[in-house]
């Protein structure tokens, strides 16, 4: 398949774009920030999505790109909408102009919003109660993505992805944020790391199970459906810190910075992957202690070099 990459640089498009290109896709890549091997290309500008799909004339597009930091989206409300809902409107009718085979819109679960314990696990005709700015603009690709199918009858799937972990993640997010202190005091001797909530219960994905899925999906999914992607169980974020705390190289201690709370924070997401599960026969495969393994170890890197 010649696959259009967008958000290729980014964390998910890195481990995806080498997935692909280990399956013997043709890839092309895009983003904001100039690439080695792709293009340049802002998704909030029309004409030059419209341009840059019209000369690369992929048969699929994964569309990744967009704003990720959902605590970012409290102070950058109309930022992270533009990104996710317009930049999304842009790649699909460009898409649509050019007779693309396949999209494969990537969206969140940050979009079920705030749940109770009676509501788990989340499928995806649970309803959509988005919470934060972020989640907002999720919500709105989600759903262009399915007008672009119910109006256009352009091929789209949809997924909604949960939390999802590994090496080059930056540390916008907790897991990698608690690994780059952890890295960082090894260095410097230090034996304090500062910490957010770690009462919220995630459900923790490998991206490179992700990416997997994101292929299978292109491959097999039907068009028009969402997906949730996701291991189908949630842990504590105090359990993930706790794991990570005890591979550290020397002792250290957590300590609260009420900077690193959120205005809203959802208690509790767990996913069901069923309906994945049956169009593509995807399991999660990586276990959470080599996916922490391997974070820790790529900050550890990041800080030495």
């Amino acid at each position: 398949m010649r696959a259009l990459v967008t958000g290729g640089s980014g964390f998910v498009g890195h481990h995806l774009v080498a997935h692909l290109a280990a399956a013997g896709d043709e890839v092309v890549t895009c983003d904001r920030a100039p690439l080695p091997d792709g293009e340049v290309l802002d998704i909030t500008d029309a004409a030059a999505t419209v341009d840059l799909v019209g000369r690369v004339r992929p048969e699929v597009i994964y569309h990744l790109a967009g704003w990720a930091d959902v605590g970012g989206s409290w102070h950058a409300p109309v930022e992270a909408f533009r990104a996710n809902a317009e930049g999304t409107l842009n790649v699909l009718q460009a898409a649509t102009d050019v007779g693309v085979e396949r999209v494969l819109a990537v969206s969140s679960a940050d979009v079920y919003g705030a749940v109770s314990e009676v509501e788990l696990p989340l499928t995806e005709d649970s309803p959509l109660r988005p919470a934060s700015p972020y989640a907002a603009s999720k919500v709105a690709a989600d759903f262009l993505a399915f007008q672009a199918w119910l109006g256009r009858r352009l091929p789209v799937l949809r997924v909604r992805a949960f939390n999802h972990l590994g090496p080059g993640q930056t540390d916008k997010f907790v897991a990698p944020a608690l690994a780059s202190r952890i890295a960082r005091n090894e260095v410097e001797g230090g034996d304090v790391i500062t910490i957010g909530n770690l009462s919220a219960r995630r459900d923790f994905t490998d991206v490179r199970d992700v990416v997997r899925a994101y292929r299978l999906l292109m491959e097999h999914g039907e068009p028009g459906e969402v997906y949730n992607v996701c291991s189908g169980h949630d842990v504590a974020v105090q359990e993930l810190a706790d794991d990570l705390l005890a591979m550290a190289s020397h002792p250290m201690r957590f300590e609260s910075d009420p900077e690193l709370l959120r205005p809203v924070d959802v208690p509790v997401l767990r996913g069901d992957h069923t309906r994945l599960t049956k169009a593509t026969g995807w399991q999660p495969e990586i276990p959470l202690s080599r996916t922490l393994t391997d974070l820790l170890d790529d900050w550890r890197s990041r800080v030495r070099s």
